[in-house]
């Protein structure tokens, strides 16, 4: 296993040598092993071992069997404790998933503050398998049938090709001492279900079971980059980017043979979770959006329009006061205001006011629902919604906008775009108020 071991590593990860490297070790045959090998390949490992306080003496037990380990290696040995019952009912988590989160942040910060290069984690052959069939059980696209990653980011699983029936083998025939968690024999955890009760099934139907799956999961993820591969060369037909904002032609989408397992690939980095309603977008009136904790999707005519979510349930009450004897402001944008006593030609970067009609403060705010003005060059008045879809600027844009309106909140400029006309000057005004971008 050790030649094997040394073989793979030179073939697969050839950027783990002369790397400074941390072993996350829990005690068990599996981390314990992938310990003694490494240090008998002469890599540069360090162990890093997290109590959960989940089995009480047990968990300090493995504690101290990790730490002798280390010391009788001669290997620089890092350990903490964690509340997990507590974390995981102050974060609403199962305990498994508030163990993962705290192991995983710690390991972060161990690695930022030491330099490490990467995370090694002893998962094996048969932890593919189990997690091979908890996704299939719960429903998942081809990513959830490739298993585990052998690679992701900077943390690396060397042991994934063996099982561990060998990895067992390997620690009797070298006499090497590791700590069994007896919770592992317990089924009242998913995993531990499949472990004991499933996969041994399997293997008794055919002994080659395992091999079998190792193969299937190698053909999944040679599938897995053609589509990596396709959705690539499609992103760059039907999708564009502006700054942060992602636009899907829709009209292209509709083109392809699947649109809505092109969608799928498109949009599953963001964490939508309820496929349909994302696809019934397409087809739905401007304006509608799906919302998830940090991005929000929505139809604006011709196109889907991916953006960060706003922190903000809403921005419709934000607004900036400005005064008669202001000058200047540069927040949230920037405004020049001038006393002057003829006009010249305007544009929309600028719009000539009576001052005598002005009611200060004046405010700078973002458009409501509801919002009307008397448009320059028109009669009667129009919606401000009516004027932006009328205009077609963009969902995206017309959130972009302020309004630079009265104390008594009567509109007077969209700001760049069209002046009110109940401000206007006329040949008898006597105090102009040029107002510029």
């Amino acid at each position: 296993m050790l030649q094997e071991l040394a073989t793979h590593i030179n073939e697969q990860f050839p950027f783990l040598k002369e790397k400074k490297l941390l072993i996350a070790i829990s005690g068990g045959v599996d981390s314990v092993v992938l310990t003694h090998l490494l240090h008998k390949l002469q890599f540069n490992i360090s162990l890093a071992h997290c109590n959960f306080q989940l089995r009480r003496e047990e968990s300090d037990l493995d504690e101290v069997f990790v730490k002798r380990l280390g010391k009788n290696l001669n290997i620089q040995t890092f350990t903490t404790n964690f509340n997990t019952n507590e974390y995981a009912t102050k974060n609403k988590l199962s305990t498994q998933l508030a163990a993962r989160e705290l192991r995983y942040d710690w390991f972060d910060k161990l690695n930022q503050k030491n330099t490490f290069d990467y995370t090694l984690t002893a998962h094996h052959a048969d932890d593919n398998l189990e997690t091979f069939i908890i996704n299939l059980s719960r429903g998942t696209g081809l990513e959830g049938l490739t298993g585990i990653p052998s690679v992701n980011k900077n943390v690396v699983r060397p042991l994934l090709i063996f099982s561990r029936e060998e990895i067992l083998n390997f620690a009797k025939q070298n006499n090497i001492e590791w700590r069994e968690d007896k919770s592992n024999a317990e089924t009242k955890y998913v995993r531990n279900k499949i472990r004991h009760q499933i996969t041994p099934a399997l293997k008794e139907l055919n002994p080659s079971f395992l091999d079998n799956f190792n193969k299937t999961i190698g053909y999944l993820k040679e599938s897995q980059q053609i589509v990596i591969d396709k959705i690539e060369e499609i992103t760059n037909e039907i999708v564009s980017k502006e700054g942060d904002l992602l636009k899907i032609n829709i009209e292209k989408l509709l083109k392809l043979s699947n649109p809505k397992a092109y969608l799928y690939q498109l949009l599953k980095p963001y964490k939508f979770t309820e496929w349909n309603d994302v696809y019934n977008l397409v087809y739905a009136q401007s304006g509608k959006q799906i919302l998830t904790k940090f991005y929000t999707l929505l139809k604006d005519r011709d196109f889907l329009l991916l953006l960060r979510t706003n922190e903000k349930s809403s921005f419709e009450d934000e607004y900036f006061i400005i005064r008669e004897e202001n000058k200047e402001i540069t927040a949230p944008i920037k405004l020049l205001l001038k006393r002057v006593q003829k006009k010249t030609n305007a544009d929309n970067k600028s719009i000539y006011v009576d001052n005598e009609l002005l009611n200060f403060p004046l405010k700078l705010r973002r458009w409501k629902s509801g919002d009307f003005f008397y448009p320059k060059g028109m009669l009667g008045r129009k919606k401000v919604s009516k004027y932006f879809k009328d205009e077609k600027i963009s969902i995206v844009n017309k959130n972009k906008i302020w309004l630079l309106c009265s104390s008594k909140n009567e509109i007077i400029w969209i700001v760049g775009k069209r002046q009110d006309r109940r401000f206007l000057p006329t040949e008898n005004t006597t105090k102009l108020l040029k107002i510029s971008i």
